[in-house]
């Protein structure tokens, strides 16, 4: 009963605080890792009467689970089943999925013989040493804290999980490794005898022999491999199998490569270099079973043989018409742990996809996906989207791992299918619960990258994840702090679920050192929800950080530069490192060259300009521009008097404009005798001469960079003359300012951001704005703007209409009197 309450305990272990200053950290930290002791060590808080209770719940082999993990459970009745074996075989995560293979390993193949002396032994004065050894075999002094951690937050294990296809068809018997086959224990004496043949023989075997050895020897209790690879007769025997390689015959040699599995060899051993070698020899000599058989015992040995895979894949272009179903996934399997696709396949594949998708089972299904996904094969949208029909009308009967293998997938093709996305909301909610940390970071990235947002999901998400903090990844927290503040989303627990995650990113700070990305992304999804802890900046806007940056594999620059902006923005009283000046300088330059070439030239954009200048007065009147290069999305900048009337300030715009537009102009009499003596004999020579003296003020101006002063309030004399000379000639009209503009020049200034935005500033079929685009709108208002938006449903249709219907739209939306009234 104590072990159960302590099985219990662990959740509330796991749930911490964000400590955001340097000294609360580091005692967060510390005690984080006597709690990770305390987990990876359960046995060693108990008494010694709990200790004996603790190694009889591991004593029933025979009930070891080999799927249907409580991560991945296939409905709820089966979670229940599996959580009530669970409660009475062990006490703690690590005994109750099949994930324990590697932390049981030592216990895996022991014959049923092996533990009665433990029991019997409890009541004797001195079982201590027993369970040292018990936990000394579960946790080797060799193994690191990461190694240990690593076990304990894999919920699965990663050979497993993948292949569980293979147990719905008895087909697949004969393509792959069957790892719950049942093996007779062979006795630790006669492995001994074994050996001291071999050494009498001294490498003189048959073929036929080495193979008989090589299968005995692989029969002995697991915890007796270790010592067997280091034993020197043992590495007699594996150099007569490498100098005799060639006289196997195939059969053989699959056998050879079996015990070489069931050993667990490392991949790097040079026997397996010598089989590796001798298969690419024979591939062409072989059938597809034994093939795909071959792949697959390389993949459970972890070795990466990309030239065997390369002839396999050659082998099954030319015989692509004789595969069977199980052998079609078996391959797509293989492609996806290859990770690599063969180009010439793939058109194959996807025609093999269309013909048995009826006939795949769901987790079959979900073994296409993610070979498909793990390779980067991209499917066409038509394939993508008859998988997504067949999912969406069948979810609740699939496990949950397949369905996250789908939802990869789903996220890979960029394929918002709303039947699919629906039905996820209604299904995935209650499972979240009893899913892994990994499983349900997957499902919470899809919906993000897909920009679709389910409330239920996403509150299941949060109210989940505390408790369950620690065992996530630096990438599994970077990705659930980016995904939630995407969809611009916090949840009704939002200081437990982000104080949790923010600690947990301080836990893993080692590793932003080999993943710079992932700690950008976590802090940009803080910054979406306005949310800065010091330190993490602090770190990530060091120059030590900024270079490591450098070597990365994905461009960071925009995210540093987006990063950085931001927190100066909104965080003035921030005094931690920042963004070198010439960095700002190269990405403002590089994103305004960008928008230039794809952003300021979109048509909705164009459409809303050319109306603006036409409406306002002249190209001195708005500016297409990036008023915060950082968000990499453009804005319309008018700036209006309180009262409503429009104010110039784009001079170097309108200059340029005009030198365009003057072009080809006739020089009539008439406009000689105006350019001389001036329009009006009522002119004084002196406003001449004022006129002259601001023209050349005006291009001296012109030569000048711009800078931070265009957006500036204009002051009020200044205003008054440059209105008078830079609004457009129009035929008919003076250059005099208007009236009301020289009698309000004294009034403050409206400076409006007006957003033409589309779909991608939203949720996929929402109104919902997205994480980045509310972090601009919400630091142009700190910067003094009043945001104004032209929305994609509203401007987009009209598009199509006339142009008195564009500019009367845009006039209720400039000149609204309530905006006005609110500035």
């Amino acid at each position: 009963m104590a072990t159960v309450l302590m099985c219990r305990r662990f959740p509330r272990l796991s749930r911490v605080t964000a400590f955001l200053t340097t000294a609360k950290c580091k005692v967060g930290s510390g005690n984080n890792e006597n709690k990770q002791k305390k987990e990876e060590n359960p046995e060693t808080a108990n008494t010694k009467t709990e200790s004996a209770a603790t190694i009889q719940l591991l004593n029933p082999l025979d009930s070891r689970v080999l799927y249907n993990p409580s991560a991945y459970a296939k409905s709820r009745a089966a979670s229940q089943q599996q959580a009530a074996r669970s409660s009475a075989q062990a006490p703690g995560d690590a005994f109750t999925s099949p994930g324990t293979a590697r932390v049981q390993h030592p216990f895996g193949s022991a014959s049923s013989q092996a533990l009665p002396p433990v029991r019997s032994a409890l009541p004797k004065p001195k079982p201590k040493p027993l369970l040292v050894r018990s936990i000394s075999t579960r946790f080797p002094a060799a193994q690191t804290k990461e190694e240990a951690e690593k076990e304990k937050k894999e919920m699965h294990d990663s050979k497993e999980d993948p292949r569980v296809f293979q147990k719905g068809r008895p087909e697949y018997r004969s393509v792959s490794y069957d790892s719950s086959e049942p093996v007779e224990t062979l006795p630790v004496e006669e492995g001994d005898s074994i050996l001291h043949s071999v050494a009498l023989c001294k490498g003189s075997q048959s073929p036929g022999t080495i193979r008989d050895h090589f299968s005995q020897l692989s029969r002995l209790p697991a915890e007796q491999h270790a010592a067997l690879l280091s034993e020197p007769r043992f590495n007699t025997l594996c150099h007569s199998a490498a100098r005799s390689i060639g006289s196997f015959s195939t059969s053989e040699l699959i056998d050879l490569l079996k015990a070489c599995v069931r050993l667990v060899l490392p991949p790097t051993h040079p026997l397996l270099s010598s089989c590796e070698s001798e298969f690419c020899r024979r591939v062409w000599d072989m059938n597809l079973e034994q093939l795909l058989l071959v792949a697959d015992c390389w993949r459970c040995l972890e070795r990466s043989v990309p030239s065997y895979l390369s002839i396999l894949f050659s082998y099954t272009n030319m015989h692509w018409r004789d595969l069977t179903l199980p052998q079609f996934v078996q391959l797509v399997y293989l492609i996806g742990e290859g990770r690599r696709s063969p180009v010439d396949l793939m058109q194959k594949v996807e025609s093999m996809i269309l013909k048995y998708l009826g006939s795949f089972t769901l987790e079959e299904v979900g073994a296409i996906c993610l070979g498909l996904f793990k390779s980067l094969s991209g499917i066409s949208d038509n394939v993508m989207r008859k998988i997504a029909d067949r999912v969406s009308l069948e979810m609740e009967e699939m496990s949950t791992y397949a369905l996250v293998n789908v939802l990869k997938m789903l996220r890979y093709a960029r394929m918002g299918h709303l039947p699919l996305l629906k039905e996820l909301g209604k299904v995935i909610p209650s499972r979240i619960p009893e899913i892994n940390i990994q499983g349900i970071m997957h499902i919470t990235l899809t919906c993000s990258s897909l920009h679709y947002f389910d409330e239920g999901v996403m509150a299941a998400v949060a109210m989940s994840l505390p408790s369950k903090v620690t065992y996530c990844r630096s990438k599994d927290a970077a990705k659930f702090l980016w995904s939630f503040g995407c969809l611009d989303y916090e949840p009704p627990n939002e200081e437990e679920f982000y104080s949790s995650l923010i600690e947990q990113m301080h836990r893993k700070l080692h590793e932003f050192r080999k993943f710079p990305e992932h700690l950008l992304t976590g802090l940009l999804g803080l910054a979406f929800v306005k949310r800065f802890p010091e330190e993490l900046v602090d770190y990530a806007l060091r120059d030590e950080f900024i270079r490591k940056t450098r070597g990365s594999k994905y461009e960071l620059k925009k995210d540093l530069f987006t990063l950085s902006k931001s927190v100066e923005i909104e965080c003035p009283s921030y005094q931690g490192s920042r963004l070198p000046p010439q960095l700002h300088q190269e990405m403002t330059e590089m994103v305004l060259n960008f928008a230039e070439q794809e952003i300021y030239i979109r048509p909705e954009i164009v459409e809303a300009f050319s109306l603006l200048e036409n409406m306002l007065g002249g190209p001195e009147y708005v500016k297409n521009h990036m008023i915060l290069p950082h968000t990499r999305s453009s804005d319309l900048e008018v700036h209006l008097t309180t009262d409503g009337h429009p104010i110039p300030f784009n001079f170097k715009e309108s200059i340029a404009d005009k030198k365009l537009k003057d072009m080809g102009v006739s020089l009539t009499d008439e406009l000689m005798t105006q350019l001389i003596q001036g329009r009006s004999n009522s002119q004084s020579p002196m406003k001449v001469e004022n006129e002259a003296r601001i023209l050349d003020q005006e291009r001296g101006e012109e030569a000048q960079t711009p800078c931070i002063a265009d957006h500036a309030v204009l002051s009020g004399g200044a205003l008054a003359a440059d209105a008078r000379l830079q609004v457009e000639p129009k035929l008919g009209h003076s250059l005099e300012a208007p009236p009301s503009l020289t009698l309000n020049q004294h009034l403050p200034v409206v400076k409006l951001a007006i957003q033409v935005s589309n779909r991608n500033h939203y949720c996929y079929c929402s109104k919902r704005l997205l994480g980045l685009h509310r972090l601009k709108r919400r630091q142009l208002q700190l910067l003094g703007y009043v945001v104004v938006e032209l929305p994609f449903w509203d401007w987009f249709p009209l598009l199509k209409r006339t142009r008195l219907e564009k500019l009367s739209y845009l006039h209720y939306k400039v000149f609204d009197p309530a905006l006005l009234s609110r500035a």
